[in-house]
């Protein structure tokens, strides 16, 4: 009796431990390729930066060195000999040209994505929708490159300024010079992200319960305490998130501070660039830099994950 008893049990168990192993091994199946993915690109490449940016000053032709925080040290502390107040000059230029495009893409992006999710015709939001990411189809390459056809001297934005002046008469309107300015980075930012911003404010605002509005106007609104106290509560997680990911974005893009700002407008993207595969080939503090900006980004992403709306976010 007491041995076909622990049989059964013996056989009780390899079911179970059969039967958790199926559960593990499916979901294991599934994320098995992308983990393997992120892994080989994204960790390991990461963990390697991390290595290299604790070695002072390694560069392509040194064979190693020894470990240490020279290279954040000559960034951050300005007892440091080798102190250069020029990287965190670049750093804050990086955050200022993100935060101001941001706010830019927020302003501008608010209003029309309020007009697509509740004033327009809803047979025809789909297609406004789709007519106003148009510009997402082609590079920002290429997006850069019409926004330098238009803001040089030569370009089309002095052709007209010159031509309105001619046709009005005693009107002398001055021609503009925003190439290769920080002027310029802020237009192709702003343009650039726009369309981000309002894809995740729309995906916000569709959810905008409209009754609320409605009774905020029957108990004496205006238009103005309607928005404030109404519209921008219920859409402040999807703001949060828009917010977020265009900053993200801006701070690390690389393409329109380069093409549009010049020599001046040196940016934490482009001084990483110079590092690796410029004059210096600094090696060391090119993997420092990149720690730098990959922290910033973690911690935008972590906030974003926290108070944005990350459902907006998905069906943008």
């Amino acid at each position: 009796m007491s041995a076909s008893l622990s049989k059964s049990r013996l056989q009780g168990l390899g079911t179970t431990i059969r039967h958790r192993c199926q559960q593990l091994l499916g979901p294991l199946a599934l994320l098995g390729p992308a983990g393997i993915w992120l892994l080989l690109f994204l960790v390991l490449p990461t963990l390697l930066i991390l290595d290299i940016s604790l070695v002072p000053d390694l560069r392509p032709e040194d064979v190693g060195g020894a470990y240490g925080l020279g290279n954040y040290s000559r960034v951050f502390n300005p007892f440091d000999p080798r102190f250069d107040s020029v990287y965190l000059q670049v750093i804050w230029r990086s955050v200022y040209y993100a935060t101001v495009s941001t706010i830019a893409c927020l302003v501008l992006g608010f209003p029309v994505a309020y007009w697509l999710a509740i004033m327009a015709p809803r047979r025809w939001r789909n297609f406004l929708v789709v007519a106003f990411i148009l510009p997402l189809w082609t590079s920002s390459l290429l997006r850069s490159y019409a926004w330098i056809s238009i803001l040089r001297p030569t370009g089309l934005l002095n052709t007209f300024i010159t031509w309105l002046s001619d046709l009005i008469p005693g009107v002398d309107l001055p021609t503009q010079n925003w190439l290769y300015s920080s002027a310029a980075v802020f237009v192709g930012l702003t343009y650039n992200f726009l369309p981000y911003m309002v894809l995740i404010l729309y995906a916000s605002l569709e959810k905008l319960d409209i009754s609320l509005l409605e009774a905020a106007a029957d108990l004496g609104a205006n238009p103005r305490q309607t928005f404030w106290k109404v519209t921008v509560p219920q859409t402040l997680p999807g703001i949060a998130a828009g917010c977020l990911l265009v900053f993200i974005t801006s701070m690390g893009d690389f393409v329109v501070p380069t093409l549009l700002g010049g020599a001046s407008s040196m940016t934490i993207s482009r001084l990483i660039y110079n590092q690796f595969l410029g004059i210096t080939r600094n090696w060391g503090l090119g993997s420092a830099l990149s720690m730098i900006l990959i922290l910033a980004v973690s911690l935008a992403i972590a906030l974003l994950l926290k108070y944005g709306d990350r459902d907006s976010v998905k069906e943008a």
